[in-house]
């Protein structure tokens, strides 16, 4: 079963300094038919202007990822990490049993375009960490690169969660397939161009939730770059 979101569906949010797209409840935002998929909470589209950001706020027991498109997101935390977090790059923080940050564009020139991910854990209370990897766009180019996973796989970041993250860019006849499991969930939401999912047309923005799907085939690309995440049910 593949259940298409449309990119229009989402929820918006335009702070001045903040546009925001929330694929599901977030914030101001409430619709009891998009709480979350799986495990996977939130996904927002944030576009941060330049000079502007978020001030200091707290998380727990939350697994965070950011995953940078354009400009650079400038994070700092209480666990002492002071960090740029450039295109490419794959931050995780576990809030765990609390943490503190803030994240910044400092660039007076430049929108910083990223993409705000949460993962419900499956420990609580842990002390919080953080874990920062480049991957090259070469690395997922015409595949599904791993970049988050509960065991570390393939220089991936770990998470403390039963999920995993796939990046990939895909364009003319590039394609790639995924094994899933038809117990779990999958979701699939793509950032830029055009892609099939398992026959099913995506433009940038849209979204596709599997279930009971024993395996997810990418083809037809135009340009596309998409997040890929294998899910608890």
């Amino acid at each position: 079963m593949l259940t298409l979101r449309k990119s229009a569906d989402r929820g918006y949010a335009d702070h001045g300094w903040l546009q925001s797209f929330h694929s599901f409840s977030f914030a101001g935002y409430v619709d009891p038919a998009h709480m979350g998929w799986g495990n996977l909470r939130v996904i927002n589209e944030d576009r941060i202007a330049p000079g502007a950001g978020f001030g200091t706020h707290s998380h727990r027991d939350m697994e965070i990822i950011s995953y940078v498109i354009s400009g650079e997101l400038a994070h700092k935390d209480s666990m002492g990490n002071v960090k740029g977090i450039p295109p490419g790059d794959v931050q995780r923080m576990s809030a765990g049993s609390g943490v503190q940050h803030s994240e910044f564009n400092h660039a007076p020139d430049q929108t910083t375009h990223f993409f705000q991910i949460w993962i419900e854990p499956n420990v609580r209370g842990i002390a919080p960490g953080y874990e920062q990897k480049t991957v090259p766009a070469a690395q997922k180019q015409g595949v599904l690169r791993l970049v988050a996973s509960p065991d570390g796989a393939h220089d991936s970041v770990l998470i403390h969660a039963d999920a995993r993250m796939y990046s990939g860019l895909f364009d003319g006849h590039q394609g790639a397939s995924l094994a899933l499991d038809p117990e779990r969930k999958a979701y699939v939401h793509l950032v830029r161009g055009t892609i099939s999912v398992n026959g099913q047309r995506l433009n940038a923005g849209d979204a596709a939730l599997l279930a009971q799907e024993d395996s997810l085939v990418l083809d037809h690309a135009e340009g596309a770059e998409v997040l890929v995440f294998d899910l608890t049910p």
